[in-house]
């Protein structure tokens, strides 16, 4: 992970991140280690496919749990933000062809489309940060040109 280029997180992004990491760490891997151990004293491993299924499972719960603290060690979280403009932690109300639409934006690990959660690293994020209400942008959509105006910033 770049030095410079740290992650942003909110608050609650952190949060879920480390409750993703202590559950990985305290409940999945050794849940993960005992199937592990168990598939070997089936016998033969070469032809063991649950050993070599629990094996797999191991190491990829090994693999998020590095990935995890090594977003969580190097992580910037955003605790504030200016006032009147768009920035990381911001709900912003948007209208887009006479539609109302609220979004979040936060940084790039919490984005999570279903729940209107966009990356400050997506199109329409880069578009929003540093606007102020009143301010209109312009984001290319696989479905051609979108046109937001900025109706509201919390």
């Amino acid at each position: 992970m770049d030095p410079n280029n740290k992650i942003l997180l909110t608050r609650e992004g952190l949060a879920e991140l480390k409750k993703e990491h202590n559950e990985l760490v305290n409940v999945k891997r050794p849940s993960a280690v005992a199937r592990l151990s168990d598939a070997r004293d089936l016998g033969d491993l070469s032809e063991n496919s649950e050993y070599a299924a629990a094996k797999q499972d191991l190491s990829f719960i090994d693999g998020r749990i590095l990935e995890l603290e090594e977003i969580l060690h190097g992580a910037k979280v955003i605790t504030n933000h200016k006032k009147g403009q768009v920035d990381v932690g911001c709900k912003v109300t948007l209208n887009t062809n006479g539609k109302r639409e609220i979004f979040t934006v936060v940084g790039e690990w919490e984005a999570d489309p279903k729940e209107r959660k966009i990356s400050h690293e997506s199109p329409l994020g880069k578009a929003l940060l540093g606007k102020k209400v009143g301010d209109k942008v312009e984001v290319e959509a696989p479905a051609g040109r979108l046109l937001y105006k900025i109706l509201h910033i919390e």
